[in-house]
């Protein structure tokens, strides 16, 4: 419903609430047919500005959605999920589908079959108050000089880079340039 089609219709219903209040008990037929004709045009507005089919079920999520006469909100697809539930209540949880011959593939694996952590190779520079972390970290020791060797040859490069291995624990490679502490405050900080 866009904006004019909520104005009219407002306008309409409340020229209603207008006419309901004015209504006796003599009130003339001359009145009633106006009633009636400011009735039909409500309607025909509400019909105008109504653009889905009217909701299957009182259910938020499935409005349009299969019929359940039995559910309390008419939906068929809640109701499913909540006899699984109830049932899952009362027999326990559904056993995992799994034989010695098939077991269930997984994107993950399952913790037995995770590898040891992967080594990486963590490339940093000094920023003047510590070491950070200067790029993507690589998979290849390889490129990862390649990529330090660039970043030392580029327009601002660091005062010192160095190339962190990562396994079980963290060990320093290689180091190149010297790391100085740069106090980060104006003249000495007096």
């Amino acid at each position: 419903m866009n904006h004019a089609q909520r104005t009219a219709l407002g306008r309409a219903l409340r020229l209603l609430g207008e006419h309901g209040e004015a209504l006796t008990g003599d009130t003339p037929d001359a009145k009633l047919h106006e009633v009636k004709a400011d009735l039909k045009r409500a309607l025909d507005l509400l019909e105008d500005s109504v653009t889905t089919a009217a909701p299957s079920t009182r259910c938020p999520e499935h409005p349009g959605g299969p019929v359940d006469e039995n559910a309390h909100d008419l939906c068929l697809l809640c109701e499913t999920r909540r006899r699984a539930a109830r049932r899952a209540e009362y027999n326990g949880a559904a056993p995992l589908p799994r034989s010695a011959d098939h077991p269930v593939s997984s994107r993950y694996g399952v913790r037995e079959d995770r590898p040891q952590p992967q080594q990486r190779w963590l490339p940093e520079l000094w920023n003047g108050q510590a070491w950070q972390l200067c790029g993507t970290p690589r998979r290849d020791r390889r490129e990862a000089e390649l990529y330090l060797a660039a970043a030392r040859r580029g327009p601002r490069p660091a005062m010192a880079y160095r190339l962190v291995h990562e396994f079980t624990d963290y060990e320093v490679l290689r180091v190149w340039g010297t790391p100085v502490r740069v106090d980060i405050e104006p003249m000495g900080n007096l």
